[in-house]
Formats: structure tokens, C-alpha cells, sequence
């Protein structure tokens, strides 16, 4: 069994300028220990081979790599490495990007929510405390918030940042989740999930987190990406009227 309790999951699709950084900042944090899971979707341009190479030097048994063939959505990616965390154990599962929009160095005070706090899911809140994003241009900015600020007022879940994609569950929430019901693949994936441990009673902390905007690769972000978010919750609560969403163990 792993050393660490708790893994941080990592999805990739051309993310070689970030890949070999990212991890070694992850797993050089002396507050916590913490392993990572990549999750890398084909990349052409090689960022498996740099994580192979790292997992066969001195990151060994600190990193871990699941490749899959071709660009499968986020929400599968995540879905694949919670998977794979449950097989092995880990009791605080965390989703992170590869390009330092989310900082390493907030993964302690997400895992303390949850460990020390007794906090069952932590998000890494843009919104929590004003609008907390550096270099984005102004257009996206007011996109996400107020796509953010949509979310909550047509689902009622009490958080300010619906969209976030930096966040550390535990164990027992992921157990209950139905990983077969999930609808959605893209980034309304990240309000799914959210909405769905809400829903099931879960208690939820945000966190406040400044998000910079990536520096190297190109982003994945679209206009249909939130497009799929602002739509996409209307089936949500839809879902929850009309109780289609309920625990794995009920």
C-alpha cells in the first residue's frame, strides 16, 4: 500500500512545458505528503514519456501514470483516476491542473479542510473572498463569475465558485457517488460533481485560492465549454426535483 493518503489527480493533454514542474512541486511539499496520479489522454506531444521518465528516476512510487488513447473529456479523466485512487486506498483524493493555475502550495490548507476540519469536500474558491484571478483577460473573468453566480442560483448549492476544478474530497464521498449517472464529460462536470455531493448531504468548504492564468501550453478552455455549464444545470436540477440523484449505497 501507498505511503501517502492522499493523491493528487492530474489530467493532461499537451502539457509538456508544465508536466515535469507541476509534479515536482506537488511532491516536494514537506507540510504533507502527497502522490500523483497523471492522467494523460494521448498527448502527441509527449508528456507521458517525460512523466516515464520521472516515475523511473526519483520520483518512483510518488508519481503514477494512466495513459488513454485520444481526448475522452475531462469528466472521464477524473473519473478514471478516482477510480484508480479508491483501488489503491487513498483517503483524500484531490483534482488539480497541470499548468499552475491551481497553486501546489494550497494543496495543505484543502487538505486540512477535510482531514483537520472534518470538511467532506474542499474547493479552492476563486469567489470566495471578491475575484481572486490573475491574468485572465476581463471578457473570461466576468464569464466564470457570473456563470459561477448563475449555477448557484439555479441549483441552490451554497457555493460561490460552481465552476472550480481545484478541489480535495474525501474518500467516502467519491464511494458514494454513481459514477455511471454522471452526465456530463467537459467542465460542467466540475458543477456535476459538486451539486451531486451537495445533494447528498455532504458538507462542503471553500477555500479562498488566487487562480493565475496558465504562462506555457495553450489552454483548453472554449465558449462551448461554459456553454455546456450554463445549460447543463438545468438538467441538474431537474435531476434533483425530481430525485434522480441519490447515494451509490441506497
Amino acid at each position: 500500500m501507498q505511503k501517502n493518503d492522499a493523491v493528487v489527480i492530474i489530467p493532461t493533454y499537451n502539457e509538456k512545458e508544465n508536466i515535469e514542474a507541476i509534479l515536482r512541486a506537488v511532491t516536494g511539499l514537506e507540510e504533507h505528503g502527497f502522490d500523483v496520479l497523471v492522467i494523460d489522454d494521448g498527448s502527441p506531444d509527449g508528456t507521458a514519456a517525460i512523466v516515464k521518465n520521472l516515475m523511473e528516476g526519483d520520483l518512483k512510487d510518488r508519481v503514477h501514470l494512466v495513459e488513454r488513447q485520444g481526448k475522452l473529456g475531462l469528466g472521464t479523466a477524473y473519473i478514471a483516476g478516482f477510480k484508480w485512487a479508491l483501488e489503491h486506498g487513498y483517503e483524500y483524493i484531490f483534482e488539480m491542473d497541470a499548468d499552475f493555475s491551481h497553486d501546489p502550495k494550497d494543496l495543505p490548507r484543502l487538505y486540512n479542510a477535510c482531514a483537520v476540519e472534518g470538511y467532506d469536500l474542499a474547493i479552492g474558491s476563486r469567489y470566495i473572498s471578491g475575484v481572486n484571478v490573475v491574468n485572465w483577460p476581463m471578457g473570461r473573468v466576468l464569464m466564470s463569475y457570473f456563470a459561477s453566480k448563475y449555477v448557484r442560483f439555479v441549483t441552490g448549492i451554497p457555493v460561490n465558485d460552481t465552476t472550480a476544478g481545484f478541489k480535495c474530497y474525501k474518500r467516502r464521498v467519491l464511494e458514494a457517488i454513481d459514477f455511471d449517472k454522471i452526465r456530463f464529460k467537459g467542465y460542467a462536470f466540475q458543477i456535476e460533481l459538486k451539486f451531486t455531493a451537495y445533494k447528498l448531504g455532504f458538507r462542503i468548504k471553500e477555500v479562498p485560492v488566487i487562480f493565475v492564468n496558465r504562462q506555457l501550453g495553450v489552454s483548453k478552455m472554449s465558449g462551448g465549454i461554459f456553454g455546456e455549464a450554463l445549460f447543463g444545470v438545468m438538467r441538474l436540477r431537474w435531476a434533483a426535483l425530481t430525485r434522480q440523484i441519490k447515494s451509490k449505497q441506497a
